[in-house]
C-alpha cells in the first residue's frame, strides 16, 4: 500500500496525521533558490527550522520523520549532521543534478539515517540509470513541481502522460529502489482528481505519495476538530480505494490512463490560455 507523507512543522497537526494513519511526517528546510524557481507558482514556501525536528518527532507514535534539507552546498555536511542529531529518520536531498552531488549527500549521511533522493531536475532524470547504481540510495521520489518546470511543461502531470514518469518508474523498479511521485488531494478532489492519480500509482508500481496542501490546508482551516475530521475521513477514503485498486484488472488501469490523458490535456490547454491572457 502507499506510504503517505504530509508536510508540517506543527506538532499538533503532526499528531493528528500520525493518529489517522499518515505514514510519514515531513519537515521542510529547503529554502535556497526555491522562491526564485517557483516565483510564479502557488506552491508552499517553507518556514520550517531545524528546531522543529525534535518538537515534531516527540509527538509521533507510528509515523516516521522525513527532513528535506537544502540542495547540496558548502554547508550541507553540517546541515545533515544537525538534522540527524535532532532525530530525522529520513534525510531528503532536493534539486540535485549530478551523481557526484548524490554521492556526497549519501556519504555525509553515512548510514545514520535513510536517504531519499528527490528527483526534480531534467539533468537528474536523464542520469537516472547512473544514479540508480549508487550504493546507499534507499528511496527516490519524483518531484513533479520542479521537474515539470525543468522540462518547460505547463502542468506538472503532463510528465505523467508524456511517458517520462513511467520511464523513471521502470528504471527504479528494475533496480529494486522504492519510489513514488507527486502529491494528491482527497480522493474526489484536486485539479486532477486524486482517484485517477492513485490508480496511476498502482499501475506504475509507485508506493509513495505526498498528501498535498489541498488535502488539508491547516493554514486556512483553524478548527482542530475539522482538521481531525478531514484526516480521519480523507485517509479512510484513500485506504478504501486502495483496496479496490488492488483487485482491479489491467483493463481498468488502461481506461483510467485514457481518462488521465484527456483531463491533463484539457487542464494544460486551460493553463496555456490563462498564461496568454496574463
Amino acid at each position: 500500500m502507499i506510504k503517505y507523507m504530509y508536510i508540517t512543522n506543527d506538532p499538533k497537526i503532526a499528531q493528528i496525521a500520525d493518529a489517522n494513519g499518515v505514514d510519514r511526517v515531513w519537515i521542510d528546510l529547503e529554502k535556497n533558490g526555491k522562491a526564485e524557481r517557483q516565483k510564479n507558482m502557488d506552491s508552499v514556501k517553507s518556514h520550517h527550522s531545524i528546531s522543529d525536528i525534535k518538537k515534531v518527532k516527540s509527538v509521533l507514535k507510528k509515523a516516521e520523520l522525513i527532513v528535506r534539507i537544502n540542495p547540496y552546498f558548502d554547508g550541507s555536511k553540517d546541515e545533515i549532521n544537525r538534522v540527524i542529531f535532532e532525530g530525522a529518520d529520513f534525510v531528503m536531498l532536493p534539486m540535485f543534478k549530478t551523481c557526484d552531488e548524490a554521492v556526497k549527500f549519501i556519504e555525509a549521511v553515512d548510514g545514520r539515517a535513510k536517504t531519499i533522493l528527490l528527483l526534480e531536475t531534467k539533468e537528474a532524470a536523464q542520469a537516472v540509470y547512473e544514479i540508480c547504481k549508487i550504493d546507499g540510495v534507499d528511496e527516490v521520489h519524483i518531484g513533479l513541481n520542479d521537474l515539470h518546470l525543468s522540462y518547460g511543461k505547463r502542468f506538472m502531470f503532463e510528465l505523467l502522460t508524456d511517458g517520462e514518469v513511467e520511464r523513471l518508474c521502470n528504471v527504479l523498479k528494475d533496480r529494486g529502489i522504492p519510489y513514488g511521485f507527486g502529491g494528491i488531494a482527497r480522493l474526489n478532489e484536486g485539479m486532477l482528481p486524486a482517484k485517477h492519480i492513485l490508480a496511476e500509482h498502482y499501475r506504475l508500481g509507485s508506493t509513495r505519495a505526498i498528501l498535498s496542501r489541498s488535502f488539508c490546508n491547516y493554514e486556512i482551516i483553524k478548527d482542530i476538530e475539522e482538521i481531525e475530521r478531514i484526516f480521519a475521513t480523507g485517509m479512510r477514503e484513500l485506504r478504501d480505494y486502495e483496496q479496490l485498486l488492488a483487485t482491479e484488472t489491467e483493463g481498468f488501469f488502461t481506461s483510467n490512463r485514457a481518462v488521465v490523458e484527456q483531463e491533463v490535456s484539457e487542464i494544460a490547454q486551460k493553463l496555456e490560455k490563462r498564461k496568454v491572457v496574463l
